[in-house]
């Protein structure tokens, strides 16, 4: 079977956005998505890149912000910023639903609420009510989270996505051809559609 690796993080709008038609796409395309959380921050650094984040420039910011919409608009979801942006417990959490076959539940569950709905990632009770919604266990979900088993799965994910050449999100990847924004789904297709 094809494989698409999905490198996101819940932080990143575009990943929700890539994430809203990545599910079509792999189906139509008789592949399986394996979901690699990481920490953008961290990518960006083991990457060798020190700049600031796109929050921290006003002119990109104002222009990112109009392009988010857009694409909001063409894919016809909602697109609301979140109340803050703590997501590391997600992206751990993550982990939990991949270990228990439930990646693209949590994961699309997630992002409709951090981006779809502008939820405060920092609220427990929203990660449970996603956990819920997925078909997880919410209370070994968080305890898993809180773990050091939990935040070591986590950096190990991050440290084997730069290994891999990941320096950000989302990046979708078949083989060693890699594909870096929600742009860039009708590249991956057509690259899937030659295999």
């Amino acid at each position: 079977m094809k494989q698409i690796d999905f490198y996101f993080d819940f932080i990143s709008p575009f990943s929700y956005l890539a994430h809203v038609k990545l599910p079509e796409l792999a189906e139509r395309q008789g592949a399986k998505i394996v979901y690699h959380p990481i920490d953008i921050p961290m990518a960006k650094i083991a990457a060798g890149n020190y700049g600031p984040s796109n929050r921290e420039v006003p002119p990109k910011i104002k222009i990112m912000l109009a392009d988010l919409h857009r694409w909001a608009e063409r894919y016809d979801v909602p697109l609301s910023f979140p109340k803050s942006f703590a997501c590391g417990k997600w992206n751990t959490a993550a982990l939990f639903a991949a270990e228990h076959d439930c990646a693209q539940a949590f994961v699309t569950a997630a992002y409709a609420r951090i981006w779809g709905q502008g939820i405060d990632p920092a609220d427990d009770s929203e990660l449970k009510a996603a956990a819920v919604e997925a078909g997880l266990d919410a209370d070994k979900l968080i305890a898993f989270v809180e773990s050091s088993a939990g935040q070591t799965a986590f950096r190990k994910s991050c440290v084997d996505a730069h290994a891999s050449g990941v320096f950000g999100a989302p990046i979708m990847a078949v083989g060693d051809e890699y594909f870096w924004g929600n742009d860039r789904l009708e590249f991956l297709e057509e690259y899937l559609e030659k295999q």
